[in-house]
């Protein structure tokens, strides 16, 4: 029986996005990092900034939201928020990840390092002045 080909795949680390909180608070915009951190590791002075979102959705969506957290056991906070983080880690991982079988991978790399050579169009392109030079 063959083997499978090896599949290369490029790891994304989204452990700096996500955010621990006990179920009695409330999550707010501070939760979630600004910018991702230098390093995964954990700050040292150990307290957390908080802040607040705010949104304005009709009623029959707020019902739709309070039922789906309902059927889970949750608030509709901790529903928004694992809901918002699980979306917004796929968006990211869509953009970042892809797998590839071994000849795929080598074919792709081997793309990236040898572009072919610029054509008229795009010398024509570079040679433009961009409109907010203008």
């Amino acid at each position: 029986m063959a083997r499978p080909a090896p599949v290369r795949i490029d790891n994304v680390d989204t452990s700096s996005n996500t955010v621990r909180m006990d179920k009695s608070h409330s999550p707010t915009l501070a939760d979630l990092p600004a910018e991702a951190p230098a390093s995964a590791e954990p700050s040292s002075s150990g307290a957390e900034v908080k802040g607040s979102i705010n949104l304005r959705i009709e009623a029959q969506t707020r019902q739709l939201i309070d039922d789906a957290a309902a059927v889970l056991g949750k608030t509709r906070t901790e529903f928004m928020i694992e809901s918002a983080r699980t979306l917004a880690i796929d968006v990211l991982l869509d953009q970042r990840l892809f797998v590839l079988d071994s000849a795929r991978y080598d074919a792709f790399v081997h793309a990236l390092d040898n572009p072919p050579a610029p054509g008229p169009k795009l010398r024509a392109l570079l040679g433009r002045v961009p409109g907010w030079k203008t």
